[in-house]
């Protein structure tokens, strides 16, 4: 399968929409995929007309994981494992919001990838695994993503056991921001995307890497600098110059 088939892109309206395109292998993190993946977001976040990149996926299954027919037969360096910890921080450490939509089951490096990004819209209809332990394999990597989002006895118990959970039980242990019923799932995603999109992109930015690196656990006279530049910087008086006068900042997206 060609490179160019696995992954549909589009920009509209400010917004970078990256579809798992390869229903076949139910969305697998193929060599294919992993590449176009990785090259979409990059331009996707090089792009200054993009304010948001949702992540989403055709077919009934979000994304099964690794490619497990690639990783058959071939040795510690050779499976393509070592390309996905690249993926994940790469999405983990993007200065632009990243939603994803997840409408069927997502396991293994399927759930990694989602717990990657900043906020995750889940259908009734998807389910979630961590199978890893089942195929004798360890959730190492994904566990860099993961853990900093479920709750710890959550999380445990979860990778340990194996066992399928729905979008209720993700949302109540952290995975999941938002589940919602299928047919809701297009409105709650457009929802949180205007609601990001309104945040100016340093602000996303800044706010982005603060919370990353743990807020609190930097230095006073950090944070304080932060802020007061914030406020002096062009972007922050323009955003207090459009609350005073009661429009919306340049930043924001026009509506249709």
């Amino acid at each position: 399968m060609a490179d160019d088939e696995v992954l549909q892109v589009s920009v509209e309206r400010g917004v970078a929409t990256l579809t798992l395109d390869s229903p076949a292998n139910r969305n697998a993190l193929s060599r294919a995929m992993r590449a176009r993946l990785r090259g979409a977001l990059d331009a996707a976040l090089s792009d200054d007309a993009v304010r948001v990149v949702a992540l989403d996926h055709t077919g009934r299954v979000f994304c099964s994981g690794m490619d497990l027919s690639e990783a058959a037969g071939a040795g510690a360096g050779d499976q393509g494992v070592r390309e996905l910890p690249e993926l994940l921080e790469r999405i983990w450490t993007a200065p632009k919001p990243v939603v994803a939509t997840v409408r069927g089951p997502a396991r293994a490096g399927g759930v990694g990838l989602l717990a990657a990004c900043d906020v995750v819209v889940a259908g009734a209809s998807a389910t979630f695994a961590f199978s890893e332990v089942r195929l004798g394999i360890v959730p190492a990597v994904i566990s860099a993503v993961v853990l900093p989002r479920v709750l710890p006895h959550v999380a445990h118990r979860l990778m340990l056991t194996g066992e399928v959970f729905d979008a209720a039980a993700a949302a109540a242990g952290g995975l999941v921001d938002l589940a919602v019923p299928d047919d809701e799932v297009d409105a709650a995603v457009e929802g949180q995307v205007r609601a990001l999109a309104a945040g100016s992109p340093w602000a996303l930015a800044e706010t982005k890497r603060l919370l990353r690196a743990g807020g609190l656990r930097g230095s006073s006279d950090d944070l304080l600098d932060l802020s007061a530049r914030a406020f002096a910087g062009e972007e922050g008086q323009e955003g207090i110059a459009a609350f005073r006068e009661k429009r919306p900042a340049r930043w924001v997206p026009a509506a249709d």
